[in-house]
C-alpha cells in the first residue's frame, strides 16, 4: 500500500524570552500561530491512532445493528 504524505509548512514567528542568566526560558507566539501548530499536532496524533489502529485490526466486521444489539445486552 502506498501511503501519501500532505506536508503542511507552518510558518512562526517565535519570541525567546530569557531568564535571569540569559539562557531561553519562555517562547511566545502569536494566538494564531499557536492556534496552527495545535491544529498540526492534532493532525499527527490522528494519523497516529490510525496507523495504530490498522496494526490491531483483525478484518473482523459486524453489522452496526449485531454490535447496537450487543452492547444492549452488556448494559442491561
Amino acid at each position: 500500500m502506498k501511503k501519501e504524505f500532505i506536508v503542511v509548512m507552518l510558518t512562526i514567528h517565535p519570541q525567546y524570552i530569557k531568564d535571569a542568566n540569559g539562557n531561553n526560558s519562555l517562547v511566545v507566539l502569536s494566538v494564531q500561530e499557536f492556534e496552527s501548530l495545535m491544529e498540526e499536532l492534532e493532525e499527527l496524533e490522528d494519523v497516529r491512532l490510525y496507523d495504530e489502529a490498522k496494526k490491531e485490526d483483525t478484518g473482523e466486521r459486524i453489522l452496526f445493528s449485531e454490535y447496537v444489539s450487543r452492547r444492549k445486552t452488556r448494559n442491561a
